[in-house]
């Protein structure tokens, strides 16, 4: 336990210097918020990652043209207003005005127009610019107006255009090529102030923030914190302040503390444990069912994610487009092996390479390990960092299994879009699925778009690229004097704008 008090002091020994400089320094103290995070963001450029990490801290730092509230309805954010042509392929945007960057520039519609033409520009390469594939041209009429201007309709859009990576930058800023990866530039209610790698994000409060009364804490420390007792611990102590890792162990714990409390609620991510279906042999679908027969999907969700409701493909549980095909694969053992003796595979330890800096995916990790060789097959845990996960994993496919939770979305399109062709990291696609995909994008009745992604989620159901495990259940722990914290279900992001600590 040593130890572990050692470890959180460290990791905030910076910030409790605030605390030592007088009446002054110690009121600025009591507005800094302490929040565990759970590794580094791999990069701190809003659109170059499809990093969790990364958002969750940027959603303090930039602002979209909308947002989503906190009832998951698409409001005004940096846009005031907008209105649909007809024919739904021009969408026009009216800009708040008096909007200030951190940097001091007024935000105009040129900023606007600059942030998505970097985002689209074939040599930055960001992996969202697929989802804004139908923009044509973006047109700035005056400093406040804004047309995206589609050559075809796209149901996605606004939703595309509330999430995090569709971050406003300075115009100014694109055009000298700022390091917006290590030096974030945004108009959010927290200025970026540092990083330092394994230790922590500092964030300092924006003063001149458009959204009245926003934001009340001075500072917000993120500090890394990849182990779940020391985040626990941390919180017990009154060292950390809200915590976004709870073990199951731990909720009895929190609950009972009179100083502490916990936010609970169906999250909107999909558990898997992913399979690389380039390789053999779990390029053979009955290899595939056999994995998914061999793991008890609740135990899963119970043990290593504090609980959680079992689906059956593609989609979180909540979601509207939800449907259930938990029936298809039962826990089964028995018949997993017989599926194994009949495609008869070549004898080889199969590569299951987890994120360590997440526990519950390790402990998830190691009972899929202990599941699947009790039908016979071998299977090797590689621990790996959280930017290797992504670079090496998910980006380039050097694995056989994977495990990890996939982030809610605004949009269907945004989750399934990724198997419109085989260039995804499980390496999985269907004719009948990119078909789907590609109509439901234009197709703005919400019962046909449903109609068209059942097929698509029935496909994933049937030949499983994936063991789907579940919608978890997320714990969000924090002291009982916190007030204001609200946390995006869909997209996994902080709102930190109401927070404050009484």
């Amino acid at each position: 336990m040593k130890r572990l008090l050692l470890v959180v002091l460290v990791a905030l020994a910076p910030a409790a210097m605030y605390a030592g400089g007088g009446s002054e320094a110690a009121a600025e103290q009591a507005e800094t918020l302490q929040f565990a995070l759970s590794g580094n963001p791999n990069t701190l450029d809003p659109q170059a990652t499809e990093g969790t990490l990364t958002f969750q801290v940027l959603r303090s730092v930039y602002d979209t043209l909308v947002e989503p509230d906190q009832d998951g309805r698409i409001v005004p954010a940096l846009a005031e207003s907008w209105r649909v042509s007809e024919d739904n392929l021009r969408w026009t945007f009216r800009l708040r005005d008096n909007v200030v960057f951190h940097n001091g520039d007024a935000l105009t519609s040129a900023d606007v127009a600059a942030s998505f033409e970097r985002l689209l520009e074939p040599a930055f390469g960001s992996p969202h610019a697929k989802e804004l594939a139908a923009l044509r041209e973006i047109r700035t009429p005056d400093r406040r107006t804004v047309e995206f201007v589609l050559d075809q309709p796209y149901s996605p859009l606004l939703s595309a255009l509330a999430t995090g990576w569709s971050a406003i930058l300075p115009q100014r800023l694109i055009d000298a090529q700022h390091d917006f990866a290590a030096r974030p530039v945004g108009t959010g209610p927290f200025r970026f102030e540092q990083w330092i790698r394994d230790n922590r994000i500092t964030l300092t409060r924006n003063e001149d923030y458009w959204m009245p009364q926003a934001p009340q804490l001075s500072r917000v420390n993120f500090n890394i914190i990849t182990e779940v007792a020391v985040q626990v611990q941390g919180l017990l102590t009154g060292d950390l302040d809200i915590i976004d890792m709870v073990g199951p162990t731990d909720i009895a714990r929190i609950e009972q503390d009179p100083r502490t409390k916990l936010d609970v609620g169906l999250s909107s991510l999909v558990m898997v444990l992913a399979i690389n279906t380039r390789r053999e042999p779990l390029s053979e679908l009955r290899i595939r069912q056999a994995i998914n027969h061999a793991v008890d999907k609740q135990a899963i969700l119970d043990v290593a994610y504090a609980g959680g409701e079992v689906i059956g493909t593609f989609m979180d549980y909540g979601d509207p487009y939800y449907v259930d095909f938990t029936d298809r694969y039962p826990h089964h053992p028995d018949r997993a092996r017989q599926l194994i003796a009949e495609a008869a595979p070549q004898n080889r330890t199969l590569d299951l390479v987890l994120p360590q800096n997440y526990e519950p995916h390790v402990r998830a990790g190691e009972m899929y390990q202990q599941m699947l060789s009790r039908v016979g097959l071998d299977v090797q845990i590689r621990l790996v960092d959280w930017s290797t996960w992504l670079s090496d994993v998910y980006a380039a496919g050097n694995f056989d299994l994977t495990v990890i939770g996939h982030t809610g979305k605004l949009d269907p399109d945004s989750r399934l879009s990724m198997f419109e062709n085989d260039d995804n990291y499980v390496g999985w696609t269907h004719p009948q699925a990119a078909e789907n995909i590609r109509a439901a994008r234009q197709e703005a009745d919400f019962d046909q778009r449903r109609e068209l992604y059942r097929d698509v989620l029935e496909l994933l159901a049937v030949e499983v690229p994936f063991v789907f495990v579940g919608s978890n259940y997320r714990h969000i722990a924090m002291r009982e004097n916190v007030t204001g914290f609200h946390m995006d279900a869909k997209l996994d992001t902080y709102d930190l704008r109401r927070v404050r600590l009484r």
